[in-house]
This record gives structure tokens, C-alpha cells and sequence, in this order.
């Protein structure tokens, strides 16, 4: 029998403290998280659309139909390094305190995808999806709750079925995965499947059409760079030159078109800055400065295929 080992790289509780600091770290993405929150909100529990259509219209507005047969699931689609995996792992974390439910999440594990051999993957898929609603079913015995099924580099497993030299077997997991959304759908059950991917335009257009949400990334531009670095260096006492100074070191130069991702910036800009500091003088903004301009940021996807 296939145990939760087999399939998920990890399940963890939320809410939860760690994974809340995670998530109100994600400076920068705040128009995508409040419109993430109430699509998660509508998908999770429909019965408070239809109390807002009461309150506010006195019926059931027609509206609220448009709403109904929506496919619990996201697409999170941007280059690496741009917060959407960072997002896709703590955003239950809001919704768990926000409705104030237990919500599960649930990762893929890249294993889970088979090896290639006849029915593996599909066999795979079918038991995720059947986990994860059971999940629900166990825990909607005590209370409420809800269950978030993250599937990374989603690519890899929904990629199109146009592709000429697409292998049988991938096929059938597409078949499978589409199953499995339409079956969470008819069933209504609180679940919602997340697909994270640096390549939009592979996934299957039949995954992506079902998509109740499409969310996506970019890196980050000025203002965002700003607000990021000035919540990272906190307590430096940098002036609003200094900042702007390093804003302008981290991004697109004559010679290269973008800047420093969000991650770039949170693990590679900071702690490389912090170890050339440590143990013998202080992180200043003119090391913070130099340092970035050793750096090179991630390339984008496209371009590194292209090396």
C-alpha cells in the first residue's frame, strides 16, 4: 500500500508560527496575496459569497454562479527565485488563521511521478488525490478544516499533450491530474491544488483553462526592491540614499536586462554581505553596495535553457 512517504515530500500542520513568518516576509507580493486570500476564501467555503450577495444586494445575485463550477485550483507561473514556491508554501497559513480552520499542506514529491513504467504514474496521482481528500473527510468529522496538494515544477507532470515526442505514460498523467481537478470540483470537497512552474506556456491548455486563478510572478522592480531590502535590513540605520543607492546596484545594468530576484536578494545579496562583515566589523551600506555588485542574479529560465 502506498503510505504518505511515497507520495509527499512533506504534510504539515498549519497555522504555524515558523511558516507564518515566512509568509509576512513576502514583501513586495501583497496585491497577490489579497487577491490569493479571497479566491481561497470563495473555492474553501461558497457559502459566504452568497451571504455577501444577501447582505449587500438582498438575493442571490446571478453573479454568484459564475463562481460555483470553478476548479479548486492555482496557477503560480514565474522564473525562479520570484517568490511563487515561497507563496505556495505559507499562504495556508493565512487561510488557517483567517477562517480559523486546520488546513493540511501536502507537497508532491517529485518521486510520487513514477519512474516511466506502464500505469505508474497514473496509479500515483489517482492516490494522491485520494490522500489528500481523505485528509478532509477525517478531519471534517471534528470540525471544519481544509487541505492544500502543492505541486512543484508542475511542468514536468501536466506538460502539454501537443508535444509530438510526449511519452505515453505522460500522457496518461495529465489524464490523471485533469481527473483528479475534475473530481474535486464535482465533489466540492475544501481542497485546493496549487501548480507552481517557471513554464506557463508547457502546461497542458486543458489544465490551464481549469485553472480557477492564474498568478503571476515577476521579478521584483524598484519599489519593491526598496521595500524588501529596507524590511531585510532593519535596524542598520541606512539612510534613504543608501537604500536607493543599493536599489539601484540591484537592478538591470547597461549590460544585462534584469535585476536580483527575490531570493537573490533574501539568500545570496544579505548573507554573503553579513559573512564578509562578520566576526570583525560592522554591515554597512557601502559593503552591502560592493557586494552586490559582485554578484551576478539568477539569469532568467529562458535564457539559461538557451546557454
Amino acid at each position: 500500500m502506498t503510505s504518505r512517504a511515497d507520495l509527499f515530500d512533506a504534510v504539515v500542520e498549519l497555522p504555524n508560527a515558523s511558516i507564518q513568518r515566512r509568509y509576512d516576509a513576502l514583501v513586495g507580493l501583497d496585491d497577490i496575496k489579497g487577491r490569493l486570500s479571497k479566491e481561497a476564501e470563495l473555492l474553501l467555503n461558497p457559502a459566504v459569497l452568497e451571504q455577501w450577495s444577501k447582505t449587500h444586494h438582498g438575493t442571490r445575485i446571478a453573479a454568484c454562479d459564475a463562481f460555483a463550477d470553478r476548479p479548486p485550483m492555482f496557477l503560480f507561473a514565474g522564473d525562479v527565485g520570484t517568490g511563487k514556491t515561497a507563496l505556495a508554501e505559507s499562504f495556508g497559513d493565512n487561510i488557517a488563521r483567517s477562517l480559523s480552520i486546520p488546513v493540511l499542506l501536502f507537497r508532491l514529491s517529485l518521486s510520487s511521478r513514477g519512474s516511466g513504467a506502464v500505469g505508474e504514474m497514473t496509479q500515483l496521482l489517482a492516490a494522491a488525490f485520494d490522500e489528500v481528500r481523505r485528509s478532509v473527510a477525517t478531519e471534517s468529522k471534528k470540525h471544519r478544516s481544509a487541505s492544500i496538494l502543492l505541486i512543484d515544477e508542475a511542468d514536468a507532470l501536466a506538460q502539454s499533450r501537443e508535444a509530438s515526442q510526449m511519452h505515453h505514460e505522460d500522457r496518461a498523467g495529465v489524464n490523471a491530474l485533469i481527473r483528479g481537478l475534475n473530481s474535486l470540483s464535482e465533489k466540492r470537497v475544501p481542497v485546493l491544488i496549487v501548480l507552481a512552474t517557471n513554464r506557463l506556456d508547457a502546461i497542458d491548455p486543458a489544465v490551464r483553462r481549469r485553472a480557477a486563478a492564474t498568478f503571476c510572478f515577476e521579478r521584483p522592480n524598484d519599489a519593491q526592491r526598496r521595500d524588501a531590502l529596507a524590511a531585510l535590513l532593519r535596524g542598520l540605520r541606512l539612510s534613504g540614499t543608501d537604500i536607493a543607492r543599493l536599489v539601484e546596484a540591484t537592478g538591470p545594468t547597461d549590460s544585462r536586462s534584469y535585476g536580483f530576484t527575490y531570493s537573490d536578494l533574501y539568500q545570496r545579496l544579505v548573507p554573503s554581505a553579513v559573512l564578509a562583515a562578520y566576526p570583525g566589523r560592522a554591515l554597512t551600506a557601502e559593503l552591502l553596495i560592493e557586494t552586490a555588485l559582485t554578484l551576478n542574479p539568477t539569469p532568467p529560465f529562458a535564457e539559461r535553457n538557451a546557454e
